[in-house]
């Protein structure tokens, strides 16, 4: 597969993600954006503004992975989502992050501003879909952080945090949403989908214990 055939083939991928996740309320407006690692130096993602229910192939930039003032765009010019910085840390964090998923749905983002010290999972099956996690019994602490425009500055204290917790399979940004990642586009969406799951249903028994 030649590099424009990645790019398509990538680009693909994440545009079925972004219908699915917009038929289920998870990416809003323009909310969201999604990225996949092309090599061990570039990744695709989607381009700042575009509807992620309707993603075509001129909706997706090539960004390199090394290069934080966002000059290495493909095509020239084009401008990568403003949360940039948080899909090309997780890369270089090392070579098993082949794609990167942030959603804002209603249930992350309402849940992410009652917890600002973290959300809590406990006793859900659906946690066996995270990576690392074999028993419903098993304690997973979703770390939220507090929301920052100044990107690589926020993009910095996540990636300093989840050097010290590694393992952890995904966090959320007070106000905002979920972000979350795999091996493959495939691997990160049953990881937004299994994340978007599990916080519904603390939100509910959330409201159902008042």
């Amino acid at each position: 597969m030649d590099g424009m055939e990645q790019v398509s083939a990538r680009g693909e991928e994440l545009s079925q993600a972004g219908r699915l996740f917009f038929d289920r309320g998870w990416v809003p407006a323009t909310a969201g954006n999604f990225s996949a690692r092309l090599d061990a130096r570039h990744m695709v993602i989607t381009a700042s503004g575009r509807h992620k229910g309707e993603l075509g192939a001129g909706d997706f930039l090539v960004v390199g992975l090394e290069d934080e003032t966002l000059k290495d765009v493909r095509p020239p010019g084009g401008k990568p989502s403003a949360e940039t910085a948080l899909h090309l840390r997780r890369y270089r964090s090392g070579p098993d992050v082949g794609a990167v998923l942030h959603t804002h749905s209603l249930a992350a983002t309402v849940l992410s501003r009652l917890s600002p010290g973290g959300v809590v999972l406990e006793g859900y099956e659906v946690l066996k879909a995270l990576p690392g996690v074999d028993s419903h019994t098993a304690r997973l602490e979703v770390p939220v952080f507090g929301n920052d425009q100044d990107i690589p500055r926020l993009a910095a204290r996540v990636e300093a945090h989840l050097s010290e917790h590694p393992g952890l399979p995904g966090y959320l940004i007070e106000g905002h949403g979920l972000y979350t990642w795999g091996r493959s586009v495939a691997d990160a969406r049953r990881h937004v989908e299994a994340f978007e799951f599990l916080l519904a249903c603390e939100l509910e028994v959330r409201r159902l214990s008042r």
